[in-house]
């Protein structure tokens, strides 16, 4: 995965992404650093907190069990904390996904799927 590939899907970001971009960055959620779209391996992570060692990842259609599964064993073989967010809930619930993502950050939380 080179790095204009994860500049061709920052250009090209999902509304999703957009959304909880807009969210995150420039430490909008409690002070977080996050960035979006950077390469991890051969893997681009959709939003990374290397202070926290904490990866969001969001999840539409084009996601499969297995692909993520891998991705998923890959990055946390690296020391980081991978969570899954459901697009449609970054639409409906926008709060509800920063509040999980705050508290798995501060480690009042244990991820899992939301």
């Amino acid at each position: 995965m080179t790095s204009q590939r994860a500049r061709s899907l920052r250009q090209s970001a999902t509304d999703a992404e957009k959304l909880l971009w807009g969210a995150v960055r420039d430490r909008r959620l409690a002070g977080l650093k996050f960035r979006r779209q950077q390469r991890m391996g051969r893997y681009v992570v959709d939003f990374i907190c290397h202070d926290r060692r904490l990866i969001v990842e969001l999840d539409g259609s084009q996601h499969t069990v297995v692909a993520d599964a891998e991705r998923t064993a890959f990055l946390e073989s690296q020391g980081y904390q991978v969570m899954r967010i459901w697009n449609p809930d970054v639409f409906r619930n926008l709060t509800g996904v920063l509040e999980t993502i705050l508290a798995v950050a501060e480690g009042r939380l244990f991820d899992g799927p939301l």
